[in-house]
């Protein structure tokens, strides 16, 4: 099932609540938060407030992505506050089964990202435990960046393991996902496809989460 997480770095954060709910009237069934720690990448963006916040202000599970360094000091706050997955960056964790089983104890789905430079072959030991990767189809840190098509292979060599070990995770990508590129992301094997500017960034965020969801599902028809 093709899924649209709206990410809410490229919202307008004055009118949070009122532009998260024109996403999810538009189909967005997820709602995407990077959290950005300006030492694991190069950019300051939201804590745990802001995630209690969101919790208090819509139903839509809240997909906690963290680019941040020492990720297990913060599971149980993000937790805590609501978050429903939680994603941890396979090069920012020391003990990376661990910090996936502590997601797990605090009852989130545990999610593994990987950059456009890291092989899928790193996280061959842990795939059987997670409920979800997420490939970014950029380099993390900022919002608006133009999509890595060399990062295509990677979903398709994702969807390929799963098929082959008949493991249970769901595919996720992030960056530069908007109307010239789903349809390629979608045919390699995405499923759970992250949009900030494409739904936030001009226009109606309703009226662009339809399209874009539209897109994606007329793409998935496509795949051979």
């Amino acid at each position: 099932m093709i899924e649209l997480a709206p990410s809410i770095l490229a919202a307008d954060f004055a009118h949070l609540a009122d532009q998260v709910e024109q996403a999810a009237a538009g189909g967005g069934s997820v709602l995407h938060i990077d959290i950005m720690d300006g030492h694991f990448v190069p950019n300051l963006t939201i804590g745990p407030p802001v995630v209690k916040s969101l919790r208090q202000a819509t139903r839509l599970p809240l997909d906690c992505h963290l680019m941040i360094e020492n990720p297990d000091e913060f599971i149980a706050e993000f937790a805590e506050a609501g978050a429903d997955w939680i994603s941890v960056h396979q090069e920012a964790c020391r003990h990376l089964n661990r910090t996936l089983n502590l997601i797990k104890q605090h009852n989130c789905l545990a999610g593994v990202v990987i950059n456009p430079a890291t092989p899928v072959e790193t996280l061959g030991e842990v795939l059987d435990i997670v409920d979800y990767v997420l490939v970014m189809s950029v380099n993390p840190g900022f919002g608006g960046q133009k999509f890595i098509p060399e990062t295509l292979h990677k979903i398709r060599k994702l969807a390929k393991i799963r098929a082959e070990r008949g493991y249970g995770y769901r595919i996720e990508v992030d960056g530069g996902v908007g109307m010239d590129t789903v349809a390629d992301v979608v045919r390699a094997g995405a499923e759970i496809l992250v949009a900030g500017n494409a739904v936030f960034g001009k226009g109606d965020a309703k009226a662009n989460a339809e399209a874009l969801l539209a897109a994606a599902r007329s793409a998935s028809l496509q795949k051979v």
